[in-house]
């Protein structure tokens, strides 16, 4: 009984994955016509990073929606010797915040498409629901959960 549970809450497990090269992302939206959601943070400095992260991009609702319906890119800047980045993980994500994230704001969130093009950008903590958030990219995209 215990291993029937067990394998049925594996089954409700919801695979959310976070890239870390936007090149494999764009190839994969290009691929699937997802929007790409790309999510600037300072994972181990950054209150409202940790915070968005936490309440936001973990929530069920949004990892729900994200793995049906987007591309996802974390482009993090951790200042902490324990938790740095490897040479070219950190030269990836300086191109990406060259590109996109100039001034370097965090946290600092934005929906792209399959080319690029900025659709929305949420400049610091979104400071709303889950629910409303993925409401909100869901507005961009056409495509309603």
């Amino acid at each position: 009984m215990k291993l029937l549970l067990i394998s049925f809450i594996l089954g409700l497990t919801i695979n959310v994955t976070w890239l870390g090269d936007f090149n494999d992302a764009v190839t994969e939206a290009a691929k699937s016509h997802k929007y790409i959601l790309i999510n600037f943070s300072g994972s181990d400095w950054c209150g409202p990073c940790i915070r968005e992260r936490k309440e936001i991009l973990e929530n069920d609702v949004f990892e729900k929606y994200a793995s049906e319906h987007l591309v996802l890119v974390r482009a993090d800047f951790p200042r902490q010797k324990k938790n740095q980045l490897s040479k070219e993980q950190i030269e990836k994500n300086e191109k990406l915040a060259d590109k996109y994230n100039p001034d370097g704001k965090f946290p600092y969130t934005i929906l792209v498409d399959e080319h690029g093009k900025v659709i929305k950008a949420w400049d610091g903590f979104p400071n709303e629901s889950p629910e409303n958030f993925v409401s909100e990219i869901a507005s961009f995209s056409g495509v309603v959960n």
